[in-house]
């Protein structure tokens, strides 16, 4: 019985996050539009564009290679195998054990890596662009993913992601600590770089010049483009997740039963779409900086990450 609610919580985590995707980028176009005083095209209108998409005849440009072809399944593999790893729903299940932190940076780098080069196998200039520009940004976010989860890992001694959370839920005053503070900031700085969200990227521009992660893309049709879209969907429900889950764990189930779990996909499903309605809100108000200020803002979180897990070593090693 055990066995049995252990993978459920698994498959039920890699569910909510593959069918919760679509929606949640929904929900963000449809807040992000009243704001703007207009009537939006629905939550659903992203599950309808995969389902278009998916209709029309794949097309892959003359001249590339398995690079470009396997990217998109590539993509969406490596946000499953995190989701299921990464404690969305609860901490105790058969693959918690392997959750560990330089495991799931790798695996969300794996898929970045993979569109970079799917742009440079294209051989165009917006493609080649674009996957420069992706690589840049990475080369500074994946420190910081790793420095601001780091930071919670030293007082729960270990850096195995969902012991890290459990450790949150039963000692809470380590969130409200100056190093849980930093560290949220880096970390949601790091989260709107690797989605490609304002104020880093602007996941709606059509200005080429402008463009990081829509760049690398615009050679995709049919499946392979709405593999891509529900990849990157995907990838912003998981890190979106994964920082609702590490500073407001309160809900997670810590042991194995099935109401636990319905509370905890309830609850999920709240928070992550609040943290979406203020992501989509203050979309509205920002402005997307200027491309060579991008590095300083990366570097401004980056020293953040690095201050938080300075504080946790000295305000640890105190207690």
């Amino acid at each position: 019985m055990r066995n049995t609610i252990g993978y459920a919580a698994v498959v039920g985590q890699v569910v909510v996050l593959a069918a919760g995707a679509p929606l949640l980028t929904g929900w963000m176009r449809q807040v992000r539009a009243r704001l703007e005083g207009r009537a939006g095209a629905g939550v659903l209108q992203p599950w309808r564009d995969t389902r278009k998409l998916l209709r029309k005849e794949p097309i892959t440009p003359v001249g590339t290679g398995p690079a470009f072809r396997a990217a998109p399944a590539l993509l969406v593999a490596t946000t499953v195998v995190a989701g299921a790893l990464v404690p969305l729903l609860s901490t105790d299940t058969p693959v918690s054990g392997h959750a560990d932190l330089i495991v799931v940076v790798a695996l969300v780098s794996l898929g970045t890596l993979a569109l970079a080069l799917a742009g440079l196998d294209t051989g165009t200039a917006f493609g080649g662009m674009g996957a420069s520009r992706e690589m840049t940004v990475a080369s500074l976010v994946e420190p910081t993913l790793l420095l601001s989860v780091f930071a919670l890992s030293i007082p729960a001694g270990t850096t195995n992601v969902p012991a890290i959370v459990s450790g949150a839920i039963h000692s809470p005053a380590r969130l409200a600590s100056p190093a849980g503070l930093l560290a949220v900031a880096a970390l949601a700085v790091a989260v709107l770089a690797e989605t490609s969200r304002i104020p880093v990227d602007n996941p709606s521009t059509h200005l080429e010049l402008t463009m990081i992660h829509e760049a690398m893309v615009l050679e995709y049709a049919g499946p392979d483009l709405a593999l891509v879209e529900l990849g990157a969907q995907m990838r912003l429900t998981l890190l979106l997740g994964l920082l609702s889950s590490l500073f407001v764990p309160w809900g997670i189930a810590t042991g194995l039963s099935w109401t636990s779990l319905v509370v905890a996909a309830v609850l999920f499903a709240v928070k992550v779409a609040v943290l979406g309605a203020v992501l989509a809100a203050a979309e509205v108000f920002w402005a997307k900086v200027r491309l060579f200020r991008v590095p300083e803002l990366l570097a401004g979180s980056f020293l953040l990450a690095l201050l938080a897990v300075t504080a946790s070593y000295f305000l640890n090693g105190a207690s």
